[in-house]
């Protein structure tokens, strides 16, 4: 892939942070999400690639624009698979909570797992722990080891997990052992993207979310250098057979880096919505402009740019 074109989808995310602002705390989550997706799929005719959607909104038939299987972009370029998630925390919007995000990961096209949309149990990591834990150990060894590894008790860990009645049993062997943990209401991508922010104060990321946004983790911790196991989480029959469709041989395997996002590039970017653990959120300024925040990275070269843009909103034919 053409390195410009880092730069070139990072201008597609920002679109949609600022088309979904406005929505912020107005307790619409579909609106919101309607516009995120609407900005992102016009800005998306202006770049240099012949993209097919992996990981988007749904299938054809059920979302309208950037639906799995959808081409995007201008049709000349490379060819790139193209995994979206226009609006990741439409509910925190809704509500004027923290850690949405708009985001979008690139990569050679046949590299980006075809995830269905259901959960995936995850482990996610920082780069002192690449390599180090297992995400089939029961929750006390991964504890221990971490602790071990990272040179500390295990009382002085801190693992994020999302609040969820699902997690009951993990919170509990959390709470036994006596880690911190610090809950996320939504914004699983942030999440199992903070153990590879020093300044996030996350060791572990636990439990299970959408295993789309499990792959869109696993590019953005690939590009920062750590690491994300998952596994399928089928539901009933239908899930099951949903993923031998998909292209997944085994849906209970564990699926490693390699099998989410390939061994070769991977091109990851995100702008904040609402703030967040490293990224703030859409700003509005006087004389009608607005800020943003945004992170772009490569895996390739494994750089990291925080991009904060100023936007004359008139300009912005897609909003």
């Amino acid at each position: 892939m053409e390195r410009e074109l880092a730069l070139e989808i990072v201008r597609v995310t920002e679109l949609a942070a600022l088309a979904s602002a406005p929505w912020m705390g107005r307790g619409d989550k579909i609106n919101a999400d309607g516009a995120a997706t609407s900005a992102m799929r016009a800005m998306f005719d202006s770049i240099s690639v012949r993209g097919t959607v992996v990981i988007g909104e749904g299938e054809m038939d059920e979302a309208p624009m950037l639906y799995i299987g959808e081409q995007v972009g201008s049709m000349n370029g490379p060819e790139v698979d193209v995994a979206v998630d226009p609006l990741e925390g439409t509910e925190i919007v809704a509500k004027g909570l923290n850690n949405a995000m708009s985001v979008i990961a690139v990569a050679n096209k046949g590299n980006l797992l075809h995830a269905p949309d259901m959960y995936m149990e995850k482990l996610a990591v920082g780069p002192q722990l690449v390599g180090k834990l297992k995400l089939t150990d029961p929750m006390e060894t991964t504890l221990r080891k971490a602790a071990d590894a990272l040179n500390k008790n295990v009382s002085e860990l801190t693992v994020m997990i999302l609040d969820r009645v699902r997690h009951e049993a993990i919170i509990k062997t959390l709470r036994n052992v006596g880690v911190r943990i610090k809950f996320l209401s939504d914004g699983d991508v942030a999440g199992a993207m903070a153990p590879a922010f020093p300044e996030a104060g996350i060791d572990l990321y636990v439990g299970s979310g959408g295993a789309p946004e499990g792959v869109l983790a696993a590019a953005a911790l690939k590009c920062l250098g750590g690491e994300l196991q998952g596994r399928l989480m089928p539901s009933d029959a239908n899930e099951y057979a949903r993923c031998l469709q998909m292209g997944i041989d085994d849906p209970y395997k564990v699926l490693t880096m390699e099998d989410m996002i390939g061994s070769e590039d991977v091109i990851f970017a995100a702008t904040g919505v609402t703030p967040g653990e490293f990224l703030g959120g859409v700003r509005y300024l006087p004389d009608d402009r607005a800020e943003t925040n945004s992170i772009v990275m490569r895996a390739k070269t494994r750089t990291i740019r925080f991009i904060r843009a100023l936007h004359y909103l008139p300009n912005k034919q897609f909003l």
